[in-house]
């Protein structure tokens, strides 16, 4: 199964852009869901038929082998909430709390991204989304929100790591026994296997993240203002190890109009255009920059999607390879006595760039994007000795630590 995250900058049409790129693969013979994260029924408005919203009912068929269906989150969060007072009880009635009902839930801010996440994990199970469709297409929140989205499942690991470290369970044969000694049930048996079951969860959209047919699609129209959000936008991708696979144009004028002003409009994105196809059409992998015209209003209906979708402007690459090794580690200590790891951080500024080692981690900030890095095996027996972005790619520079390196004879 192919999944295809689609977002960009908040006005730009991705909604609609991601509707019409899947019903363009159910057109052609593709068993296709769309799955919108707004609460609003956007994708609905451009479908021309209301959405659903499981898992109180199933996807909708908008379409012959096109189904939609939109993220609950307001019924995500009630459910977690509920399971985890259930697993929680005896330590609740111990402490005299009054239950919540599910009725009185309403759900918090931050919510609507565990959903996306709740939603993304069901795609990528095998017994799940994957039998049932050839391809996912997801409409992702704008793009700041998605790229917090997206990076969150690896940092919430890091965190149950920290406070919840999995060797501690290793004990947890005694607390039946302590529990009975100390006449009160212990609570660290059900928060450790909570723990254990977030960890799984968050591992297996990680996993569905990191799959080589698993891109991310980005519409913007072009402008200065889609052209500083995508500029922004390829630091981020690159830091998190997320693959573009197109930049969709959406909205394109007609080059050869008689009216002035929109010729001049015209000429401005085309210029646009030449920019953003030297930034990701020299990428590896490369991602062609391609053009939807204006249809003169908003697209409603799946006449207008076809329309969008006309010249295979939308069409989705049959597979995608893997890069062999995204960020190598250059072996240089017979020359020059260091180790080199290349990040690739395309559009990174250096003035906006902070590096700090944490024992066997990398924190490294990019502008507004920060990522914690585990170091491979090699770089934690060194010390970082320098860096430098040459290219768009940091060069950060190991010196192995004497006392912890082998010794050659």
């Amino acid at each position: 199964m192919r999944t295809v995250l689609v977002t960009g900058p908040g006005g730009a049409g991705r909604t609609t852009v991601a509707a019409a790129t899947a019903l363009a693969a159910a057109r052609g013979g593709e068993r296709v869901l769309v799955l919108s994260t707004d609460p609003a029924d956007t994708l609905g408005a451009a479908l021309g038929t209301a959405t659903p919203r499981p898992p109180g009912s199933a996807p909708a068929e908008a379409a012959p082998g096109l189904w939609a269906a939109r993220v609950d989150s307001g019924a995500h969060f009630r459910a977690e909430l509920l399971a985890l007072q259930e697993r929680a009880g005896s330590v609740l009635d111990l402490l005299g709390a009054n239950r919540l009902a599910a009725e009185e839930l309403t759900e918090l801010p931050g919510s609507d991204q565990f959903a996306l996440l709740r939603a993304l994990r069901a795609c990528g199970e095998p017994q799940g989304t994957a039998q049932a469709y050839d391809l996912v297409v997801v409409d992702l929140p704008p793009l700041h929100a998605a790229l917090a989205a997206l990076a969150l499942p690896g940092q919430l690991r890091r965190y149950l790591r920290r406070l919840l470290p999995p060797e501690r369970q290793a004990a947890r044969a005694l607390r039946p026994m302590l529990a009975q000694l100390a006449g009160v049930p212990m609570p660290a048996q059900w928060l450790y296997e909570t723990a254990a079951r977030w960890d799984g969860e968050l591992a297996a959209v990680e996993a569905l993240l990191a799959d080589p047919d698993t891109t991310v699609r980005l519409v913007a129209e072009p402008g200065p203002a889609g052209a500083d959000a995508l500029r922004t936008a390829r630091t981020g991708l690159a830091l998190f190890g997320l693959r573009v696979e197109t930049v969709t144009a959406n909205r394109t004028l007609p080059q050869d109009s008689p009216d002035a002003w929109l010729a001049t409009l015209a000429a401005q994105q085309q210029k646009c255009l030449a920019e953003w196809a030297e930034w990701y059409g020299a990428g590896r992998p490369a991602a062609p920059v391609r053009e939807v015209r204006h249809l003169g209003g908003d697209p409603r209906g799946l006449d207008d999607l076809d329309a969008l979708a006309a010249g295979g402007a939308l069409a989705v690459e049959p597979g995608h390879e893997s890069p062999d090794e995204p960020w190598p580690v250059e072996d240089r200590l017979a020359d020059d006595g260091v180790l080199v790891w290349h990040v690739p951080l395309p559009g990174a500024v250096k003035e906006e760039l902070g590096l700090v080692r944490r024992g066997d981690e990398l924190v490294l900030d990019a502008g507004p994007f920060r990522r914690i890095l585990t170091l491979p095996s090699a770089l934690r027996r060194c010390d970082v000795s320098g860096a430098g972005l040459t290219g768009g790619v940091l060069k950060i520079r190991f010196t192995p630590d004497p006392r912890l390196w082998p010794r050659t004879k």
